[in-house]
């Protein structure tokens, strides 16, 4: 009589046979290399695409900012453009003229703090480092001296003062209603 004896390592053969673990294991790492490397490539297509199609130029129009009379030399007003952007705009002469006033980014170069116009001085001033910019909005002290303020261009027109901004946030104006040009 033969004693047959089955080892603990044997599956009997009337079990179905189950995936092992290392198995299970490198199918997951498979998929989760395959996934990774998609998104590194797809952000690589994304950013060669914003390369090769850069944006469209923003829309710019002239802007109504101020009766040029009511700025006095030395005195500057702030300007908030549509796009959000404050613009400091200053008078530093009297000859009637667009060259009179100036349009200056109120944002610092070096860490984005507000600047004012200090008319005593002649100077744009960004109190967070004691920054400064001349009349014409070159840094000349401070942490964005050799940097400069992005100017915005001007015009007077029957005694009006205007600025060049972007219009990229303006609302649409629609001719119909909201709930169609029948109703109502």
């Amino acid at each position: 009589m033969e004693i047959m004896s089955h080892s603990s390592h044997e599956k009997p053969s009337d079990q179905p046979a189950q995936p092992e673990r290392r198995t299970f294991l490198t199918a997951v790492s498979s998929l989760f290399m395959a996934g990774g490397l998609a998104a590194g490539y797809g952000a690589f297509g994304a950013v060669a695409g914003r390369y090769l199609y850069p944006a469209k130029d923003t829309p710019r129009g002239w802007l109504y900012v101020a009766r040029a009379a009511d700025l006095k030399v030395g005195d500057a007003l702030a300007y908030t453009a549509p796009s959000g952007a404050t613009v400091a705009i200053a008078r530093q002469d009297n000859q009637g003229e667009a060259q009179d006033f100036i349009a200056l980014s109120s944002t610092c170069p070096h860490l984005g703090c507000k600047v004012h116009w200090e008319g005593q001085h002649q100077r744009f001033f960004c109190p967070c480092h004691n920054g400064a910019f001349d009349a014409q909005g070159m840094g000349i002290d401070g942490p964005p001296k050799g940097q400069q303020l992005a100017r915005y261009p001007l015009k007077v027109e029957n005694g009006l003062l205007f600025i060049e901004v972007p219009l990229a946030y303006l609302p649409q104006a629609s001719s119909e209603r909201p709930d169609g040009p029948e109703a109502g």
